[in-house]
Order: structure tokens, then C-alpha cells, then sequence
């Protein structure tokens, strides 16, 4: 096969996984070696490179859930709340969680560099985070995990400084729950491609 229709394959295979356990069909050093490679190699602009990540396994991983039910119990009524609950613990049932983070300190430092462009620096930032992100989604399921990605930024930012020590300057910006999954994933419907992608010839 073309390493093209390879990377397409991939691109095409990887899905939204809630239904995983905390199981892995690899090695947790594999799983840290992948977030490392996908990491260093995804584009940035100005090769700025202030994507951070943080991989979580066992109990610091169960911890952030912890840290997520613990916010969330504060803003939804406890009526309510049980939703929300089973949803964190499925997360918290998985193998690990990736944090994703932009270092702001990179930000202000092509800000003040290029002033011309400061305004579009922090959206250029959130999008080689989205790169990364899908670059170790789709990594993920190449070796066999399923995962999703969740948002619960801001509301967990001060518990994950505290908790994990990271730099106040690291903008948390997504969460990434990963595991062996035991479910197929809902169907995936699509717009007409016809309608998303224009060609002028």
C-alpha cells in the first residue's frame, strides 16, 4: 500500500472511544514514546513549539478525574448531577489520560518578536495543539486504543497546577482519556465532501 493511502487509512480509522478500560494492549512506555514522537513532530507555526503534554497513568491519572469530579460538583446541582458523575467516572475508568497544554510564555515571545502578528499568534497556538491532539489520536488507534477528548479546561486548571506541578504559564487546553476500548463507536455521519472542499481549476 502507498504510505499515502496508509496515512489516510489511519487518518479514516481514528474515532470518538467512550466505552474503554483501564487496559492496554501495549506497554506503557510505548504509549509514552508515541506521545513523544507525535508531540516533537507536529507543525507549529514559526516553529514555535509550545505544545506541552502530560501523560497520566494509574492513580495520577484517576487523580485528575478526581480533580474534574470535584469542579463540577461545585457548579452543577447535586438534582442533577448524575449524569455528569457516570460520565467522569468512564473517563476515570480508562488506562491514562494525555493533558494537552500550550506554553503561553512561547506566545508572548513571538508576540513581542513580531508584533505585527501578535493577535494571530494565540489561534496559531491552538493550532498546532489541535495537530498534536490529532496526531496522538490517531497514533492511539494505531496501536490499538481508543479515546476521546474532553474539555474541562478552565474549570480544572488550578486543581491540575496544584496537583501535577505545572508551570502557571502552561494553558491547559484539552484532555485526552485513553484506553482498550470494549464498545464499537457511534456512527459517524458526514456532510457532502462536495460542500467542505471547493476546487477552482
Amino acid at each position: 500500500m502507498h504510505k499515502t493511502s496508509c496515512f489516510l487509512q489511519a487518518l479514516k480509522a481514528r474515532r470518538t472511544r467512550y466505552a474503554l478500560t483501564d487496559k492496554s494492549p501495549v506497554p506503557d512506555t510505548e504509549i509514552i514514546q508515541t506521545v513523544q514522537t507525535a508531540v516533537l513532530h507536529a507543525p507549529s507555526a514559526f516553529n514555535s513549539q509550545g505544545t506541552r503534554a502530560l501523560v497520566l497513568l494509574g492513580e495520577r491519572h484517576r487523580e485528575f478525574w478526581q480533580i474534574a469530579h470535584q469542579a463540577l460538583a461545585r457548579i452543577i446541582p447535586v438534582n442533577k448531577f448524575a449524569p455528569t458523575a457516570q460520565k467522569i467516572a468512564s473517563f476515570a475508568a480508562a488506562h491514562g489520560t494525555v493533558l494537552f497544554f500550550e506554553d503561553w510564555k512561547a506566545v508572548e515571545t513571538l508576540q513581542e518578536k513580531f508584533p505585527a502578528y501578535a493577535e494571530n499568534f494565540p489561534i496559531w497556538a491552538y493550532q498546532a495543539n489541535a495537530m498534536a491532539e490529532l496526531a496522538v489520536w490517531t497514533a492511539f488507534n494505531e496501536l490499538g486504543l481508543g479515546a476521546s477528548l474532553q474539555h474541562y479546561n478552565p474549570l480544572v486548571d488550578e486543581g491540575v497546577q496544584h496537583a501535577f506541578g505545572v508551570p502557571a504559564v502552561w494553558k491547559l487546553v484539552a484532555q485526552m482519556p485513553f484506553g482498550t476500548p470494549y464498545a464499537p463507536p457511534d456512527k459517524k455521519t458526514f456532510l457532502p465532501v462536495e460542500e467542505r472542499v471547493l476546487v477552482l481549476e
